[in-house]
């Protein structure tokens, strides 16, 4: 098996996987690289139950070929938040709001918090369905805090708002090679690819 379709059209997240992915020696396509549109409703309560609900509706779309789909739902949780914005990271305060807006609405949402209540972390679970209709999930996560407000330039999404201790500062100020070391997507990219060593890619 050679080809890999993962279920996303981010150009970033595409990238992100195709430097950890490397080592699998396949082609990797994005759902528009491949040629396929796809209108999924991601209605499950779980982070891995949007990555199967995405890739097992890609995978029908590729029903006959030799090719694995591969579906993430990721997010941040802010335990001072309930947990939120969660399963709807990417749909918070709408799905087209700038993620400017959104990270100042956390910060703002925390102001006043001390450092020990502004615990989050980003999760991460990778789907992936075979051509004989197995699937498997990977899902990982990144511990840290919300920090007082964004920085850094190399990282999207929530990533300028979120701060890991060790190196004390925001995974946007991380430098993408560390950044894949540490990340939700990039622990459970690399527990997935393990999994696809055992089962596809021998």
């Amino acid at each position: 098996m050679e080809k890999i379709i993962f279920a996303t059209g981010n150009q970033d997240k595409m990238k992100e996987i195709r430097e950890i992915m490397s080592d699998l020696g396949a082609e990797i396509l994005s759902m528009k690289e491949a040629g396929i549109a796809a209108d999924i409703v991601e209605d499950g309560t779980t982070f891995q139950e949007n990555a199967l609900i995405k890739a097992a509706a890609v995978a029908k779309k590729v029903q006959g070929e030799d090719v694995v789909v591969l579906a993430d739902d990721s997010g941040l949780e802010v335990d001072a938040l309930n947990r939120e914005p969660g399963i709807y990271s990417a749909r918070y305060l709408g799905e087209d709001t700038p993620y400017a807006a959104k990270n100042q609405a956390i910060l703002n949402r925390l102001e006043g918090v001390p450092k020990e209540q502004r615990t989050a972390r980003f999760v991460c679970a990778i789907a992936a369905v075979f051509p004989d209709g197995e699937s498997c999930v990977a899902r990982e996560t990144i511990e840290g805090y919300i920090g007082w407000e964004p920085a850094g330039e190399n990282g999207f999404g929530y990533d300028p708002i979120f701060y890991v201790d060790e190196y004390g500062c925001s995974t946007a100020q991380l430098p993408p090679e560390v950044k894949n070391q540490l990340s939700h997507r990039g622990k459970a990219l690399r527990a997935m690819q393990k999994q696809l060593m055992q089962h596809a890619f021998q």
